[in-house]
């Protein structure tokens, strides 16, 4: 079979628990999360618990200055919520901060490039962040536990220090031009001028005693109070439009789900402004042209490469434009006891966003301005106030006889829908489990003109797509990740067990049960560092 490709063999091992599972992108976030159920908490808790411990070990992913969707699902009330924080354009904001360079690649998005790379690059490419505001208003209406100690993982984790691996050092390495641009964010993330040697943890600035600030002062403090402040003025010195009336004007929006049907099943999704729509258009294409023989065969992959090309060629037409070929963003899945559920994905945009760091907060920003038009007269042109209406974010939770089986998502740019929807069509076309859909080959797709598959779907598969289409035969990779990096969890409500886990392509990614957080034992301590 392919005698030209080396192929890998790797699998992860769901993790199982009666007291529900956490899974994420870095090990110690879903420790973090898991610790929260240990005490009580419910999948909220420790969604949010995970979401702010990822701003201390997956930093280049999500944090604090970044922006994203949450899908919870409480079994009590039996119902689906969203809760959108996706950023917002400043208000003073103006295309003419912005002038085109025709020397300057296009953004991620496929918008023209700017003098100086402004919008990708530095302070005046960060949009107003949501991650507090989202997260807060998750726990604040659908959690048990208070903020602060939501956040106690997170705070034990900054203060010691970003851990770095070979994995850390690698993600700075890949963008370590963009952060010596910046003072804080090269102090922090290149010690010494270089990517750091692993084996060690990086001090991260004023970053801990902003978490605790935050665990002490809640939300408010981050949008109309000292930490907001002193961001505010940050971005401002640094040329940023972001005023403290931006801050203070933020707010997370809560609303209905979008929801299919799929074998009997409902898939909640994160909204039109998501990968839903997509995700939902796959599966209608699969449900009308596909009966699932005993196992995934050629023709089930011919019907997913059908399905995902048509989503995608749907979904431009609706929106106008291209997607983002590109982006870092992390997501997780929390699943409880009692059958609660959260399906949470958030992003900085680029790889370490705009490798702007807050020096007063420590805080890392996203450069989400590049999800704008710099040219003035389209729909997508930034205006004041405007936030960001499209995006390939797809957390998705799926429910069937009015309890939650699975909460799945991934991050990848635009490999998240093609990832996420086989896996939930895998689970739902053929009854495999969460284990076996995560660890199963899968192909992407997404209406440009070839298919790439993995070469583990075997000849047979890759005959019959080759035949119909330009194909790319490529394995599951480490880097780039080609295929997307999921993140899930699944219950079975019969005997109550949880189970969970993370791409396993994904080193540093995994999944915990129910148990109390503490920190690992590792190299010496960043406070212990001369």
């Amino acid at each position: 079979m392919n005698a030209s490709t080396e192929h890998w063999q790797v699998h992860k091992r769901a993790v199982s628990s009666a007291g529900g599972v956490v899974a994420a992108q870095h090990h110690l976030a879903a420790r973090a999360g898991a610790g929260m159920l240990a005490a009580g908490g419910n999948a909220v808790d420790a969604a949010v618990a995970a979401a702010f411990a990822l701003a201390a070990v997956e930093p280049w992913m999500c944090g604090l200055g970044g922006s994203g969707f949450a899908v919870i699902w409480m079994a009590g009330a039996r119902r689906a919520r969203v809760i959108d924080f996706q950023g917002v354009l400043p208000a003073a904001i103006s295309p003419a901060d912005y002038p085109l360079d025709p020397d300057v690649p296009d953004t991620i998005m496929g918008f023209p490039g700017v003098v100086d790379r402004a919008n990708v690059i530095g302070a005046r490419s960060v949009t107003v962040p949501g991650a507090v505001a989202g997260l807060s208003h998750a726990l604040e209406r659908f959690g048990t536990l208070g903020l602060d100690t939501v956040l106690g993982p997170a705070i034990a984790l900054a203060r010691r220090g970003l851990p770095v691996d070979w994995f850390t050092t690698l993600q700075i390495a890949l963008s370590a031009t963009d952060l010596a641009r910046d003072a804080t964010a090269a102090a922090i993330y290149l010690p010494g001028g270089h990517p750091p040697q692993p084996e060690r943890f990086l001090p991260m600035g004023a970053l801990p005693d902003t978490l605790q600030a935050l665990a002490e002062g809640g939300p408010e403090a981050f949008y109309r109070g000292a930490i907001g402040a002193a961001l505010a003025g940050d971005l401002a010195a640094a040329g940023s439009r972001i005023t403290e009336d931006d801050l203070a004007a933020y707010r997370a929006v809560e609303h209905d789900t979008l929801t299919g049907h799929h074998r009997g099943a409902e898939l909640h999704t994160a909204g039109e402004t998501s990968g839903g729509p997509r995700l939902i258009s796959f599966l209608s294409h699969v449900a009308a042209h596909l009966q699932p023989a005993d196992a995934p065969d050629a023709e089930t992959w011919l019907v997913y490469a059908e399905a995902l090309d048509l989503a995608w060629r749907e979904h431009r037409a609706r929106i106008g434009r291209a997607t983002e070929t590109g982006g870092c963003t992390s997501h997780l899945s929390a699943v409880d006891a009692a059958g609660n559920m959260v399906a949470l994905t958030y992003t900085l945009l680029n790889r370490f966003g705009s490798c702007f760091v807050s020096p007063a907060t420590g805080i890392l920003l996203n450069n989400a301005v590049s999800y704008f038009d710099p040219r003035p007269g389209y729909p997508t042109t930034m205006a004041g106030g405007k936030r960001i209406n499209a995006s390939n974010m797809c957390p998705t939770i799926a429910v069937r006889d009015g309890e939650a089986r699975f909460a799945i998502g991934a991050s990848g740019a635009n490999f998240i829908m093609p990832c996420t929807a086989q896996i939930a069509a895998l689970m739902l076309d053929f009854g495999l489990d969460l284990e076996r859909a995560m660890n199963h080959p899968r192909i992407d797709a997404s209406d440009r003109g070839s298919v790439r598959a993995d070469p583990r779907l075997g000849e047979a598969v890759l005959a019959a797509l080759g035949a119909r289409y330009r194909l790319e035969v490529a394995q599951r990779l480490v880097f780039p990740k080609l295929y997307a990096c999921p993140s899930g969890v699944a219950r079975d409500p019969a005997t109550g067990i949880c189970a969970g886990l993370n791409d396993p392509s994904q080193p540093i990614g995994g999944a915990a049960g129910a148990g109390p957080f503490t920190l690992d034992d590792g190299p010496e301590p960043a406070e212990a560092r001369p």
